[in-house]
């Protein structure tokens, strides 16, 4: 009775013209306590949502390579604090920006104090930027550049390599494609595409059947389109399937599809500290600072008052507003077309929307 209320929200929100659909899913000590669905994963052609749909988790993917890099970790290929351009030269040595009007195209810049390191990478601390969430002289380098939209990480890492940072490493807290990057640098480690690896790493033992980097023809039927709204306007497709397209970039920081079955999983193992179905992923000290506060003295770092960020996901530290119904040291991860996910260890629960 008291689940149904998620339930007569989420309604309210499709009936409102505020989403097209969505699904929500609450697991409570490894089981499936609740699911739901409401609205149309396709208004135009009227089809409803499944609770088995594939939608795209945008960042929600973040999480999952960040695994992905602290599982190379723990083999021992190198250390959190080793400098990122020892492992990808291009991104060695990169300058600075620095106050001051940019000159015939030319950003003013000073060396870096210190390089970019993996842990920088990992609790974005590196000094990169998205490009779409400031107008300044790097951002409008990183638009007109492209970046991240390249067709390959190897195009990607080119295009970065030609734009300083936005500021010094590890002094400020900014989300980027940080984890972008992260996925050329588990290629770099493991030897194998980045697909082939979560593939065969995380996706397959972990019984995530449908997640990937796109949809299979045989699985079409179950994508659901992404939809945007601008102020009054009536809902419109923002992204017609966007990442679930075969042969797109493989972006680390944003590229999968996945569905709520799937990302349960994902979720279980780590708050089960590392272990799903007998098998071990990771160590718990690894998982805890895949989940807990990773970012020091560094101020805002995170996504609203209260939110810390790891090295993967962010921690609740001071419940407040959006999360203040979480216990302190939750943690969670949401992706920029709707999805999200918390994991509440102190109640053994996971919320996924």
């Amino acid at each position: 009775e008291r689940l149904q209320r998620i339930g007569d929200a989420f309604q309210g929100y499709v009936d409102e013209g505020r989403i097209a659909g969505a699904v929500g899913m609450v697991i409570r000590h490894g089981k499936v306590a609740w699911v739901d669905e409401w609205g149309m994963r396709d208004l135009e052609a009227g089809d409803p949502v499944e609770s088995t749909d594939i939608f795209s988790i945008c960042s929600m993917t973040k999480p999952i390579v960040s695994v992905a890099v602290m599982m190379l970790y723990e083999e021992g290929h190198f250390f959190l604090t080793d400098p990122v351009g020892r492992y990808i030269p291009e991104l060695a040595g990169l300058p600075v920006a620095t106050t001051g009007e940019a000159t015939n195209g030319e950003i003013p810049t000073e060396r870096a104090r210190r390089p970019i390191t993996v842990q920088d990478l990992l609790r974005h601390t590196s000094g990169l930027t998205y490009g779409s969430f400031g107008n300044t002289p790097v951002d409008q380098a990183y638009r007109a550049a492209n970046v991240p939209g390249q067709p390959t990480l190897n195009d990607f890492i080119s295009k970065l390599s030609e734009i300083p940072l936005l500021y010094q490493p590890g002094t400020r807290w900014n989300y980027s494609v940080s984890v972008d990057v992260l996925g050329r640098f588990v290629e770099v480690i493991s030897g194998k595409p980045l697909d082939v690896f979560l593939e065969e790493r995380i996706f397959e033992p972990l019984g995530m059947k449908d997640t990937g980097f796109s949809v299979p023809a045989s699985e079409t039927s179950r994508r659901a389109r992404s939809y945007g709204r601008s102020g009054g306007a009536p809902l419109a497709v923002s992204d017609a399937y966007g990442c679930m397209r075969p042969g797109g970039f493989l972006s680390g920081g944003g590229g999968l599809a996945s569905t709520a079955d799937d990302y349960s999983r994902f979720a279980q193992m780590l708050l089960n500290g590392g272990e799903f179905g007998g098998v071990r992923y990771l160590s718990e000290k690894s998982v805890r600072e895949l989940t807990h506060k990773q970012t020091g003295d560094v101020k805002n770092a995170g996504h609203g008052p209260g939110n810390f960020h790891a090295l993967a996901f962010q921690e609740a530290v001071e419940p407040q507003g959006p999360t203040a119904a979480l216990t302190k040291g939750s943690f969670g991860k949401g992706g920029s077309g709707g999805s999200m996910t918390w994991v509440d260890p102190s109640t053994k629960t996971i919320y996924i929307m």
